[in-house]
């Protein structure tokens, strides 16, 4: 991608430093809160489907010591970026990017060294809006970041199942008006669902939840206290500046 169609922005608060499409697709908030909600430990790997130019992915392998991660992104500018951003930020070593479908059959995964049962915790931002129901952005690279058909979801939890080994936990962020969808295509081979939403402000409507499930579980569903993004005043709250400058995680059910 020529010099001049990039930025170049730090986030939480100048730690992570990101090279990102100018225009298009942009790292936003969803992928620092995806990042705070996923558990990992030194020695795990874990595995992002839809990376982009690897924020979330990042973000955990930065407060996560000897975690490494696989990025797996569709469009091969934004893998490139990605590859980018983990060598700028020191984590190359423990990084690897591949340019990948995540619908793509087994064996491509396979040609390239990626096994199922082969990740601890896989984490997803998947494109939440259906062309069939929602205006799409005129920018290509944003409405393959945003959109899908609708079978995509179920799809995507699919093979994060194929990806984890079990008990592995996968942890997502969608829209919360269609949190019913991520329910019915987790039912099949996750269990121990813990749910929290996202409010813009105290007396809104939440705007995204968070999702974390446990492969093959039978534990019941649980509900996490929601996280405020803003005050009535529209300041930033505190436990949102926390996660989203400080680098702070999400709390989850025990």
């Amino acid at each position: 991608m020529p010099a001049e169609d990039v930025t170049e922005n730090a986030v939480l608060d100048g730690r992570l430093v990101l090279r990102q499409p100018r225009t298009g697709h942009r790292v936003g908030h969803d992928a620092i809160l995806l990042a705070a909600a996923t558990y990992a430990a030194s020695g795990d790997h874990a595995v992002e489907l839809g990376a982009g130019v690897g924020a979330a992915e990042l973000a955990l392998a930065q407060r996560v010591s000897g975690l490494t991660v696989t990025l797996l992104e569709l469009d091969r500018s934004l893998a490139a970026l990605a590859q980018h951003n983990a060598a700028r930020n020191g984590l190359a070593d423990r990084v690897r990017v591949v340019a990948l479908d995540v619908t793509g059959p087994d064996d491509d995964f396979a040609s390239n060294g990626i096994q199922a049962g082969s990740a601890a915790c896989v984490l997803m931002n998947p494109p939440f809006n259906d062309p069939a129901r929602q205006n799409l952005s005129p920018n290509p690279q944003r409405r393959l970041a945003h959109a899908a058909s609708g079978d995509a979801l179920a799809q995507w939890i699919r093979r994060a199942a194929w990806l984890l080994a079990p008990s592995g936990v996968l942890t997502l962020i969608w829209r919360a008006d269609g949190f019913g969808d991520v329910l019915a295509a987790l039912d099949k081979d996750f269990g121990g669902v813990a749910v929290l939403p996202v409010y813009p402000r105290p007396d809104a409507a939440a705007i995204r939840v968070l999702a974390r499930a446990v492969k093959g579980s039978r534990a019941p569903l649980s509900l996490a206290p929601g996280l405020t993004l803003n005050d009535a005043n529209a300041r930033p709250s505190g436990e949102a500046e926390a996660i989203l400058r400080g680098g702070g995680t999400l709390r989850w059910p025990d």
